[in-house]
Order: C-alpha cells, then structure tokens, then sequence
C-alpha cells in the first residue's frame, strides 16, 4: 500500500469518523428543534396551522378504525380526518399507500396523534439502527454515522416511514445466505410501499434464490388477501382509482419536484417536460436492473451485490422523495462492510463524503421552494450504485484471475 493511501486511511480513522458524525448528529438535532420551534409558533406568533407526513398515516388509521377504510383514498374524508387529527386549515398530505399500510397505521391510531407518531418514529429508528449497525459491522463510529446521515432527521420530523423500508430491505439482505425464506418474508411484507420492491424479483430470479422469491410471493399474497378481507374490496377499488390519478398530484406540483430524490422527478425539475423526463427515467431502469441481474449471475460478494440491489432501487422507483434516501444508506452500509473486510477503493471514501453532502444540500431548494434546479438528492443513489458497481468489476476480476467465486465470501457473516 502506497504511502498516500496509508495517508488517507488514517485521516478517516474511526475515531475521526465518530467524532465528526457526532458533531453532524448535534448540529442537525439542533436545527430540528428550531424548525420545530418555528413551525409550532413558539418562537414568531401567527404561525399558520402546520402538520406532518404522519397526520397522513394516522387519519387513515382512524378512518380504518372507524369502519371507513375506503375514505382514506377520498380527498375530502382524508382532509378532514387529518384535520381532526391536527388542526383545521392545514395543507392536504396526501396517502399514497396500498390497503396493506392500514394493517400498520390502523392500531397506531388508536393512540392519541403525537404519542402515536413517537412511538412509530422510536420503534422504526431504532429497529433500523439495529439492522443498519449489523449490515455495516460492529464498532464505536456506526451508529453515529448512521445518526449522522441527514435524511434520518427529515424523517423525525416528518413522521415519514423511511426506517421501516430500510429495515426490511436490511432483514432481507441479512437474511437471504442463510434464512432464504424469512428473507422473502421480509422483502414481501415490503409490499405496503410496493415501488420498493420492483428490483427483488430481478435479483432473486438472476441469483437462482428460488426459496426467497416464492416466500416473497406468498408474502404478497397473504397480505393483500388479509387485506382484501379486513377492508372488503371497494378499498382495494379507491386506491386503484386514486393510484390512477396520483400523476395528477405528482406531476402536478403538489409534491414539489425539489423534492424529488427519483430520475424522472429530478429530470423534471432540472427543467425537462415529463415525457422527456419519463422516458429517460425507463430508460435508467432498465438499464439498472440489467446491470443488477449481471451483478447476480456473476461471482461477486454477497455485500456488493446487495448494496447494487438497494442503491438501484431507487433509481427505477417512478417516485421517491429526499427523505427516502435512508435507503442509500443501506447501501452505503453495505458497501462500508465490503471495503472493512477487503480494503476501500481509491476515492471511495471520499465517494462517502460527496453523498452525505449531498444529503445534505438535499434539503435546500426545499426549503427555499426554488422552481427549479438540482435535486441533489437524486445524485446520491446513482453514486453508489457506480461505487457498487466498480466493486463488482473488480471482484469479477479478482475472480477469474484466481479462478475462484467469490459469491459466499461474507455468506458466513449474513
């Protein structure tokens, strides 16, 4: 090892890494209370009456609980659900989620709304925090890097369900070497945000993994046939029919396109008309999930092909927010326990470094509601999967000068 790469392995020591995610962690808590101070009308009066991802959630819960699960997909019931929850005035959030999410928000709800959205947030995060520190490894920098990463503090505040998507994708990972089929349990149940399952099938498919695919597919099924009974099929009715109009909100401008951490979304507000946007958004996927099912095939490691499988899912996704980029953390995770085991890459730490900027940056035209322009959290997930990629590349290298396989290399640790 040369002695400028000697040099940059001791500048990222884990100490250093822990001490700077920490001061990262601080500052953003910081700035989360002042938001929420402001917002509350606890700094300014007449602050206009404000709400949360969650309120969403919640009044479909509560609706379910009233016998009226069908209603969460009806605008005017939904609103005034929310505003029941919250206060009267408050800007419509909307549900975008199948019937299987009322199998989670329906108990939730017969909570009071904020004991309801602490106990969500608090039980999410810290199950994510478990698996998250499983998938990157054991040591003192983990979890506050994994606190550090600023779309977790979007998620806090919005109430949004990023730590539970992360979660099951990390289970599904975790588990898929030596539990196939509680791995399909977990990928299936993923089915309440069912964008972020398209690649699993790829990749189960490509990877021969026929146990996780069919318990994956039972999970599915089970779940929207439990739902279908529960909730009686008219439910299944509104959701299709709003699910057919939800382009309408999307690209509508109701969601701000700044917001965007998808292609076709970020293309959009890079200035591009949706056709353009839409079509080169396919195109990406598609390409994605070529390369995802190479990845599969060929002999690389467990950890690599797991981090293509999570940073790829949000670039085929048609719809994905900044707050959804907990996900590319997975993937960072997953890539930081390839590079502890095997050694980083030139410039892969620094690739690190640009996607917590990134994050970061995420943020701003949001908050300035800026018309137009970059949506940086949409460059985070494409930079990982190059960085998952390039791996990949070189351990197939690795792999047919040696004449080996690497694809149980880290089997032993899942």
């Amino acid at each position: 090892m040369s002695v400028g790469r000697n040099r940059l392995l001791a500048w990222h020591s884990a100490a250093q890494v822990r001490r700077q995610a920490l001061a990262l962690v601080v500052l953003q808590a910081l700035i989360l209370a002042f938001f929420i101070a402001g917002t509350h009308g606890w700094i300014t009066k007449g602050v206009a009456p404000t709400t949360t991802d969650y309120a969403s959630f919640y009044a479909a819960g509560r609706l379910a609980n009233e016998g009226r699960p069908a209603d969460a997909y009806d605008r005017a019931q939904h609103l005034a659900a929310e505003e029941k929850a919250t206060a009267p005035g408050i800007k419509y959030e909307y549900f975008f989620n199948p019937p299987p999410y009322l199998l989670i928000n329906q108990p939730l709800a017969l909570l009071p709304y904020l004991p309801s959205f602490v106990l969500f947030e608090a039980a999410t995060l810290g199950l994510w925090l478990a698996l998250g520190a499983r998938v990157a490894g054991r040591g003192p920098a983990v979890l506050p890097a994994l606190l550090a990463v600023p779309s977790v503090w979007w998620v806090l505040g919005l109430g949004q369900n990023s730590f539970l998507n992360a979660s099951l994708m990390a289970a599904g990972t975790l588990l898929l070497e030596r539990q196939p089929v509680a791995a399909g349990l977990a990928f299936g149940a993923l089915c309440y945000k069912p964008h972020l399952g398209l690649l699993v099938p790829v990749a189960l498919v490509a990877g021969r993994r026929w146990r996780a695919f069919g318990a994956a597919g039972a999970t599915v099924a089970v779940i929207c046939l439990a739902t279908w009974v529960l909730y009686g099929p008219t439910t299944w009715q509104a959701f299709l029919a709003m699910a057919e109009h939800s382009d309408q909100a999307i690209g509508g401008g109701d969601v701000l396109f700044a917001a965007h951490a998808d292609p076709t979304g970020a293309l959009r507000y890079a200035g591009l008309p949706w056709p353009a946007a839409r079509s080169i958004g396919v195109l990406m996927a598609l390409a994605t999930a070529a390369w995802v099912a190479w990845a599969w095939v060929r002999p690389v490691s467990a950890p690599v092909r797991y981090a293509l499988l999570v940073a790829g899912t949000l670039l085929v996704v048609p719809f994905a927010l900044f707050y959804d980029l907990v996900l590319a953390s997975l993937a960072a995770a997953w890539l930081a326990r390839s590079a502890r085991s095997g050694g980083f890459l030139p410039g892969e730490k620094a690739g690190f470094g640009i996607c917590i900027g990134l994050n970061l940056l995420a943020a701003v035209p949001v908050i300035t509601r800026a018309p137009s322009g970059v949506a940086f959290g949409a460059l985070v997930p494409p930079l990982l999967f190059l960085l998952a990629l390039r791996r990949a590349w070189a351990e197939g290298r690795h792999a047919k000068e040696a004449g080996g396989d690497t694809r149980s290399a880290d089997s032993s640790k899942n």
